[in-house]
């Protein structure tokens, strides 16, 4: 068995990540690393105290359950509770951001972005490239590079 490189060793932990999640529309996982040391962790969820989608129903605006906090800023909002510095880091996560995350991601200082499946969207390749920030895209085994590049 070969050994997994080090982006499949953090996506996979983030693949279990989301495994905690509680909208079952769409299970997502993230995981902030920096050299080679998780930081953070993050699913997508209810606000805490708030009963969760899987529970009561999901609250749909265009098709997306806008109850949940997406799994990219709870990994950052969880860094930031618990006073861990999250500049420079890498985010593996197991969708790539929205746009609303992305913004997030940028301003909290993430360098590097390794997603699995594209979702939603493109508006986020043009913006990193101007950035600096790396997106680099990791299929799951369901998945081809094809479908991603598809979609750009």
């Amino acid at each position: 068995m070969a050994r997994a490189s080090w982006d499949q060793y953090f996506m996979d932990i983030a693949k279990v990540v989301a495994s905690r999640s509680t909208c079952s529309r769409k299970q997502v996982g993230a995981v902030l690393v920096r050299d080679r040391t998780i930081l953070s962790t993050g699913y997508n969820g209810s606000i805490r105290g708030m009963p969760h989608c899987d529970e009561v129903g999901h609250m749909l605006e265009s098709d997306h359950c806008v109850a949940t906090i997406h799994a990219e800023q709870n990994a950052i909002i969880h860094a930031a509770k618990n006073g861990v510095a999250i500049d420079g880091s890498d985010l593996y996560v197991t969708a790539s951001p929205c746009w609303s995350c992305f913004k997030a991601i940028a301003n909290a200082g993430v360098r590097r972005v390794v997603y699995g499946e594209f979702y939603r969207d493109a508006r986020i390749f043009e913006v990193a490239a101007r950035l600096g920030i790396e997106l680099h895209h990791l299929p799951t085994d369901s998945q081809t590079n094809s479908a991603v590049d598809s979609q750009r």
